[in-house]
């Protein structure tokens, strides 16, 4: 079983429940209650603003970071043991959770641009804007294409898990060229695990929906001024919706 199977803190699912009622919810107290925990309602990222929200050790380009760090096409982001952040680099957000790594590419034509990720450990949501050219997203045993999607990812030695939150996406093995797959999702309908040692063919297999939230879509979308393409009410949501 993946080390990841566990379920995640309580509280940070907690948080991020609240969160969002900052932001669904029209009374004050709603609001109230998302800037005493997160220092302010979510909403798009100023310009210049790289960074919503961190807790722990998080570094960008091997330097320590903090709520005035820029994160740009090229850098490298880094969390430590229970910690977390919330970023965006252009009209793409991300939450990376704890004790992750992860190369932003950038383009070999436009340095400004995001070209591509690779995970080289642990997880991560994300969330990406219209795109003339796919992005390319890669693990150790996987290859993905992508153009405006939200996905999550989990980066394992001799595992991937990847889940199409909404949108397209076209999933390789690295280790046999034979496993290929295109996920077209509109709410988490398929995700897989990309795993090594399998006959050849058969390197991509269904999977769980696990550890992420339409919660946390949401506050990655609002923090680049968009929603996710879906709408579940108000209510006292406990997990995914869809039942696997």
């Amino acid at each position: 079983m993946s080390r990841f199977d566990e379920v995640d803190d309580p509280r940070r699912r907690w948080l991020v429940q609240a969160l969002t009622a900052g932001f669904f919810g029209a009374g004050i107290s709603d609001r109230v209650l998302a800037q005493q925990i997160f220092g302010s309602a979510p909403s798009k990222l100023p310009q210049g603003r790289s960074i919503y929200r961190m807790s722990g050790r998080v570094t960008v380009d091997g330097k320590p970071a903090d709520l005035a760090t820029l994160v740009r096409p090229g850098s490298i982001v880094e969390t430590g043991p229970d910690s977390e952040v919330i970023f965006a680099v252009g009209d793409n957000a991300f939450i990376m959770r704890a004790n992750s790594r992860m190369v932003i590419e950038q383009s070999k034509t436009d340095s400004s641009i995001l070209s591509g990720l690779n995970l080289l450990a642990g997880r991560m949501l994300s969330v990406f804007g219209k795109k003339k050219e796919p992005i390319q997203m890669k693990t150790r045993m996987a290859s993905i294409g992508i153009r405006g999607t939200g996905v999550y990812l989990e980066a394992e030695p001799d595992q991937t898990y990847f889940c199409t939150c909404y949108g397209v996406a076209d999933v390789a093995s690295n280790e046999d060229p034979q496993s290929r797959d295109t996920v077209v999702a509109k709410h988490h309908d398929r995700p897989l695990y990309i795993v090594a040692g399998a006959p050849a063919g058969k390197n991509i297999r269904p999977a769980p929906f696990i550890n992420h939230t339409d919660q946390e879509l949401m506050l990655v979308e609002t923090l680049v001024g968009r929603t996710p393409p879906f709408v579940f009410p108000k209510d006292d949501y406990q997990g995914p919706r869809r039942n696997y």
